[in-house]
């Protein structure tokens, strides 16, 4: 009604305006009738608010959606309308639409031909990988030694831009299942004991026995690999520890911590690392950093239904926890495993 109103003003204006001057023009002509003058606006005017009645109910629900933003996009056409000009308006705003809707189309069908291109660029890039891990692994020597090295960033380099490629359709690519802790935690460190040998340091591993979660075990390892990199990558004294620390918390929650001895991160930065793209003050240390690996880490669990927060203290190292909500707690807790 309001708008009804707003847009009905400038009439309602003038309408007074060529009243006040016919009344006048009346009275200099000498009329002297007030009551044919009073008749005669009285008249004028309910014609005016019969108008306005009109117009208004024939409108009305027009109105109404112009005041009531649509909810999604298949309702932003609106109701059919009674009056030639809303209904004008409302068959442009589903043409516009129909548009719209064939360029977004269009858009995502080169979107998913571009992800489809890099997962299988990434599947054939694995295979030369493999073959040439295949041929060293029974050399030795610093060479060979460093030809692994780089093959393994390599990998993590191309499961990084898999994973990134994979996370809009994340739904049709995760399997839900019970998973041990222990199990988890001990293959992911297997996995990475090259690095860790590399860079001497030791992971030192406490789970509560029994402990066992609900997750996706190839989603789930990835965001552990992730934790380990960042870790290994910012602790730059040897011989120092990553520890593992998972424990049953409450409500049948898991929590499992991942905490190194590294350098630490400003606090000015805490607020930002799961930003995409974010390194802040160490990454213009460590050249290796490309703020993308909390980002998917907080993603993933985002999506996994995880919840994953960080604390750090510049020069005694970074604790990241990630809580595993309904999970079972099997056997007895407290015990654990060190090495």
């Amino acid at each position: 009604m309001k708008l009804f109103l707003r847009e009905q003003t400038p009439l309602i204006v003038v309408y007074i305006a060529q009243l006040l001057i016919i009344t006048l023009i009346y009275r200099l002509d000498g009329g002297s009738a007030v009551e044919v003058s009073l008749y005669a606006g009285l008249l004028s005017t309910c014609l005016l608010l019969g108008y306005l009645a009109y117009r208004y109910l024939s409108n009305r629900s027009f109105y109404e959606r112009l005041q009531s933003p649509p909810g999604s996009l298949d309702e932003a056409g609106g109701p059919a309308q009674s009056s030639p000009l809303a209904d004008s308006l409302r068959t442009l705003l589903t043409q516009q639409f129909r548009l719209y809707q064939n360029d977004l189309h269009s858009y995502r069908h080169k979107l998913e031909e571009h992800i489809h291109f890099i997962n299988q660029w990434v599947h054939g890039m694995k295979t030369p990988l493999s073959v040439i891990h295949l041929i060293i692994q029974d050399k030795d020597g610093p060479p060979f030694t460093a030809i692994g090295d780089e093959l393994d960033r390599l990998k993590k380099g191309l499961d990084t831009v898999l994973y990134t490629a994979r996370l809009d359709t994340f739904e049709h690519d995760f399997y839900v299942e019970q998973l041990k802790l222990t199990d988890i935690v001990r293959s992911v460190t297997s996995e990475q004991k090259r690095l860790f040998i590399r860079k001497r340091v030791f992971p030192a591993i406490s789970v509560d026995s029994g402990i066992t979660i609900t997750s996706d075990e190839k989603w789930l390892t990835f965001v552990l690999t992730q934790l380990i990199t960042n870790a290994l990558r910012y602790t730059v004294e040897e011989g120092k520890f990553v520890y593992f620390h998972g424990y049953a918390g409450e409500q049948g929650r898991v929590i499992l911590e991942v905490r190194d001895e590294g350098v630490g991160i400003p606090p000015g930065d805490l607020p930002r690392v799961f930003d995409p793209y974010f390194t802040g003050v160490n990454g213009r240390s460590f050249q290796e950093s490309t703020g993308m690996g909390l980002y998917l880490v907080k993603q993933i669990c985002g999506k996994l239904g995880h919840e994953v927060e960080i604390s750090s203290e510049v020069g005694k190292g970074t604790t990241v926890r990630i809580t595993f909500s309904g999970n079972a707690v099997n056997g007895s807790a407290g015990s654990g495993e060190r090495r």
